[in-house]
């Protein structure tokens, strides 16, 4: 039932982009249409939430009929430091997405309205705690641009079929819905325009179902964690799961990730506040992680996602500091100039908590190179860091139809021993991408928390003969796959063929009597 009313709320929000893109098509193309509905989503689920808030108060004071998006903007204006302190930003009545819609036909100069009320939701924290998560948010929703149309009658007149598309869109309550409306739409987007987005760089957008299981991989045994973060973190869908799966309460001192590419960590700020947590429970910053970290302050960290770039040049020895960097300086080896895949896992392994879980999102290379790659992996063999690698089927995620892993790391485990789980199988094809359902997520992580030996699926090595194999961690080297080839009787098949041979030399007897019988009656 659950996977059922999951398909239908996609369906129906799908079905909504698609009519805005339609409505777009040939004047913005993909990757820029994409910065636009999820800007003017954000604007709208931001109007939205501040009225529900300001209303809720006033409603629970006794005033029932009191309504926001009403009320004169000099009124509004005697609680803005107070809504700020409190939301983290502040938007006059008239400013409210609701509001401004509704003058948007008649709106000669609309593109202008937008951008001074985007410029004045940005401003509103200025001086207060929030500046830094507002600061540049609406800064690749450029209003005035030609990709929306020649004139600003065009523009505006695109701006308006946007603004109407977005108000359509059945997003509901966030809690109550089966999927993350936000990051569905944004992985929808993704989707559409996968031949020039979301894979520059050995970057890939994680799909919901797999950010599940690693989420739900690093709660194994746990109701609640003290802070989450990723140092990838892209547009934050893998943080954000937390929040959905725990309750952000749950989750005590917050969303903490770092993303080097600029739309992306606006995105992800953006997709912060679109799922109601507020500017002083997340901390989400710009910059390269592997050489400038953001969070030395906050770790370590009790449960650690991501899904990093792959093997992407990184500075690595041709910059002197990092062999002596905390984070990469126990393994004795910086991981290859050419492939960062395991100075992300290092790094992950550095600000892990002592009673953590990270689960990370690999290319397959890292578990069976040599050289430095193998020396690292020996570091974390040794060291018994390695609690797990798991087999993702392929085809996961857009844009690449690589297989990819699951690294599972933590530093206080039972044993001295790796698990191993082929997880290759647990999918269902949908169009073009195989998919997880909740009932593979289950079935690994069932194999996962219990630990035992299933032929062909799962098994349990001792670190020893993973030190035998040149700390070879891939699944393949310690999980058989099934022979699903048929068995033949040769025997049988032989007889079978004898038979047929001798038949077809009765045949051919018999063909040769018809022939001699036609010759002798016409000579």
């Amino acid at each position: 039932m659950k996977d059922n009313k999951k398909e239908l709320e996609r369906a129906e929000l799908h079905r909504t982009i698609w009519s805005i893109a339609n409505d777009l098509r040939g004047s913005v193309d993909g990757w820029d249409f994409k910065q636009y509905v999820l800007g003017m989503l954000f604007y709208r689920f931001i109007s939205e939430n501040l009225t529900n808030y300001i209303n809720s108060g006033e409603h629970e004071a006794g005033d029932t009929k009191f309504d926001y998006t009403k009320l004169s903007n000099s009124a509004a204006k005697k609680a803005k430091k107070e809504i700020v302190e409190t939301k983290g930003f502040f938007i006059l009545p008239s400013e409210l997405f609701e509001n401004v819609l509704k003058q948007a036909h008649n709106d000669d100069n609309l593109n202008e309205t937008l951008e001074r009320v985007f410029k004045n939701i940005e401003s509103s924290a200025r001086g207060y705690e929030s500046e830094h998560d507002f600061d540049g948010l609406f800064a690749d929703i450029d209003v005035n641009s030609n990709k929306l149309g020649s004139t600003v009658a065009k523009r505006n007149e695109r701006l308006v079929k946007l603004m109407n598309g977005i108000s359509e869109m059945k997003l509901g309550d966030y809690q109550d819905n089966t999927i993350d409306a936000f990051g569905d739409a944004y992985e929808y987007l993704m989707s559409m325009y996968a031949s020039n987005a979301g894979k520059s760089g050995g970057e890939f957008y994680t799909p919901q179902e797999v950010s599940e299981l690693l989420t739900r991989l690093t709660l194994v045994g746990k109701t609640k964690v003290n802070k989450v973060y990723d140092p990838a973190c892209g547009s934050g869908s893998l943080l954000l799961k937390f929040a959905k799966i725990l309750g952000q309460n749950k989750v005590r001192q917050g969303f903490f990730g770092q993303e080097i590419n600029i739309t992306t960590y606006n995105l992800c700020r953006i997709n912060m506040f679109l799922h109601d947590i507020n500017y002083d429970k997340f901390n989400i910053t710009h910059g390269d992680t592997l050489t400038d970290p953001q969070h030395w302050d906050d770790a370590p960290f009790e449960a650690i996602v991501s899904n990093p770039p792959y093997s992407i040049k990184w500075e690595g020895s041709d910059n002197p500091l990092l062999i002596n960097d905390t984070r990469f300086s126990p393994a004795g080896i910086l991981a290859p100039k050419s492939k960062a895949d395991l100075a992300f896992i290092m790094h992950s392994l550095s600000w892990l908590a002592t009673n953590g879980t990270a689960a990370i999102v690999c290319f397959p290379g890292i578990l069976y190179r040599s050289g430095a790659e193998q020396k690292i992996r020996k570091y974390l063999v040794d060291n018994n860091f390695v609690d797990c690698v798991i087999l993702l089927p392929a085809n996961l995620f857009f844009g690449t139809s690589i297989t990819t892993c699951i690294m599972v790391l933590k530093k206080s485990k039972r044993g001295n021993s790796t698990f191993f789980i082929d997880a290759s199988a647990e999918f269902i094809k949908v169009t073009n991408n195989n998919k997880l359902t909740d009932g593979n997520i289950a079935n690994i992580l069932k194999v996962f928390t219990e630990r035992q030996n299933i032929d062909h699926f799962c098994k349990l090595v001792a670190n020893s003969e993973v030190a035998a194999k040149d700390y070879n961690l891939t699944v393949s080297s310690y999980v058989e796959q099934k022979d699903t080839r048929q068995v033949v009787n040769i025997k049988a098949l032989n007889a079978e063929i004898e038979k047929i041979v001798q038949r077809e030399n009765l045949l051919r007897v018999e063909i040769d009597k018809i022939i001699s019988e036609i010759e002798g009656v016409h000579p």
